[in-house]
Formats: structure tokens, sequence, C-alpha cells
């Protein structure tokens, strides 16, 4: 019982907590050319790796440019592409998923074998060779990532559609003389669309942390377009000397992701939805 009362009250302190901390960075993203105090890809190499000043709140990088300005833009690709990463995976996970599900024989064991050999790589590994294939670049990137993550959706939607095509409600719906695709759009979808809340948040931050990483190594975004991975690849030669320009977008990845872990750890407990997935 105590457990239990604390588990509530640690949610309730949480998920309001969290969604307040994520509206802010969704705001600062989406209003960035307004509230960015200077250029992001100005090149100044008078105010070469300057303290922070009234100019440049949180100073300047090796070229110039405004630490504080690059933040707020690099929140607009880090935040904004994770999400369409993340709905178009959801969305081609759901369709699968749910036709393997529903279908069932020759149709799920094509389907759930393909998605088989896809996880049987590690993800970071497969993506890596994607973006190999296609070359670096961000679209390159995010097609890659797409293509890696709508299987862990689909394999979870599956086991979620295999539980309620037992139900004696599917059972009520195909008496009644209901189409396999009115069940599916009435029935099926309707129930296994209220944990896309908690694998948002679970998931947002796996995909901020692919694009940041993929930036990083130089094959997500190119210079000299901000972005909180690649802010941390260009900052890494002034480690020693200028170590603020790796810690401002090592925060910024770090809070985000926390963030969002901590939210979709309390939407969980809170309304019992577990992943049955592990990503690697």
């Amino acid at each position: 019982m105590i457990t239990s009362l604390r588990k509530i009250f640690i949610n309730q302190k949480v998920i309001p907590i969290c969604s307040i901390i994520l509206g802010i960075l969704f705001i600062m993203a989406i209003f960035a050319p307004w509230l960015a105090p200077n250029d992001p890809i100005a090149v100044n190499l008078v105010y070469k790796l300057q303290p922070p000043s009234w100019e440049f709140p949180l100073g300047t990088d090796h070229l110039g440019r405004c630490n504080l300005s690059r933040l707020l833009y690099g929140a607009r690709i880090s935040l904004g592409f994770a999400m369409l990463i993340f709905i178009s995976s959801l969305v081609i996970g759901l369709i699968v998923g749910t036709i393997s599900g529903y279908k069932g024989g020759w149709v799920d064991q094509v389907l759930m074998r393909f998605c088989d050999g896809v996880m049987a790589f590690p993800s970071l590994i497969l993506i890596l060779g994607l973006v190999g294939i296609f070359g670096p670049g961000l679209r390159q990137v995010i097609f890659a990532l797409m293509l890696v993550q709508w299987v862990y959706y689909a394999r979870m939607f599956r086991g979620m559609v295999l539980s309620l095509r037992e139900q004696n409600f599917i059972a009520a719906a195909k008496i009644s003389g209901s189409s396999q695709w009115k069940i599916i759009k009435n029935h099926i979808v309707p129930n296994v669309l209220p944990p896309l809340v908690v694998m948002g948040t679970l998931e947002m931050g796996w995909a901020i942390m692919d694009i940041s990483a993929m930036s990083f190594l130089g094959l997500g975004v190119q210079p000299p377009t901000p972005e909180w991975g690649a802010m941390i690849h260009e900052g890494k030669s002034y480690i020693r000397t200028n170590p603020a320009l790796m810690i401002y977008p090592g925060l910024m990845i770090m809070i985000v992701i926390v963030t969002f872990n901590l939210l979709g750890e309390a939407l969980s407990e809170r309304y019992g939805v577990k992943r049955d997935f592990k990503k690697e």
C-alpha cells in the first residue's frame, strides 16, 4: 500500500514537471528564429571563442558564431526530426503489426521473419551500414532510422493484436457480419493506440540520441547547419581550452533524453504499459 502511494505521488510530481520542461524545449525550437539573439551560421572570426556577454549570452564558438543561437536552432532539428522519425516508424509498424497479427498464417510468418532478420543486428550497426550505402546527410540518416525502427513497433503491435483477436468483442463483431477492415478500424486499432503516448515518450530519447550520434560521427547534419551532435563534434578540438563548446550541447541532449525517459517511465507505471522489446 505504501509503495503504491509512493509511486502515485512520484508520478504526480514527475509527469507535470517533465511535461513543462518538454513544453519549454519545444517552444524554444518552434520560436528559435525569434528567440535567437544572433544568426546561428554567421561567421565572424573577430568574436572567436568569446566568453558569455550581453551580445552572446553563452559565448561564441571557434568561428565566432553565437552558441545560444546555435543551441536554439539545433533543437529544431533534434526534436523536430526525432518526432518525424517516431511518427513515420510508428505508422509503418502499426500497419505491418496489425496486418501480421490479425491475418496470421503465411502473411504473419513472412512479415515477422523479416522483422527478426532486421532485429538480429544491433540497431546502431545496421543504421551505420545503411548510411554508408545511402551516403552521409540528414535525409539519409532519417531514412535509415525509419527503416530500422519500424520493426520494433511492428513486433509490439503484433503482440497486442494477437491478444485482442481472441477477445469476445472481436468474435461478436465477426458474428454480426463486420468486414475485416471494419474490425481492424473500429476494434483493433483503437485498442492499440493508447500505448502510443507511452511509446512516444520512451522512444523519442532513442531517436534524438541516434540523430546526435550520426551527426557527431559526421554522417548526419553537415556544417554549417546547427545540431547538438554536430556541435559536440566541432567542439571536441577545444575540449581543453574551451570545454563549454561541448558541455552546452551535451547538457541539452542529456536533459531531453532524461526528461523523456522519466516521463515515459512514469506514464508506463501509471497506465500499466510496458515495452516488450529491447534495443541494442
